[in-house]
């Protein structure tokens, strides 16, 4: 196998939970490969360098292996080797979050008749 496309791929290695997912996100720009925009039909090869952008996590991967097929979790790792780089800065922003507070994480809907007045309150 010369090559495959570079969704397929991303949905084999489970970077993705369905191949359309992963087109669209290909196609919307947030896949590089080798630092450069791709489109979902460009085959990737083993040796390449992919940078993923899926929602607030981002890696940097190295294919190792190619394959066409959905596996299991275990054999899906083995089609890519994470960066050093990627790792810290994955566990840099998962301790981030933990210290962090959201502010708006506290917010569910719409406010109530007593939250409405404590904001009138306020103004």
């Amino acid at each position: 196998m010369s090559g495959v496309r570079v969704d397929k791929w991303l949905w084999a290695a489970r970077f993705f939970k369905t191949r359309s997912l992963a087109s669209d996100a290909v196609g919307g720009g947030k896949v590089r490969l080798n630092g450069a925009p791709t489109k979902p039909a460009r085959d990737v090869k083993a040796g390449d360098r992919l940078e993923i952008h899926n929602g607030e996590t981002r890696w940097e991967v190295v294919v190792r292996a190619l394959s066409e097929k959905r596996g299991p979790a275990p054999e899906a790792r083995l089609l890519y080797e994470e960066t050093a780089d990627s790792i810290a800065a994955r566990e840099a922003e998962q301790q981030r979050r933990k210290i962090e507070h959201e502010p708006a994480a506290d917010i569910h809907g719409r406010p109530t008749k007593r939250d409405r007045r404590q904001m009138d309150r306020l103004r």
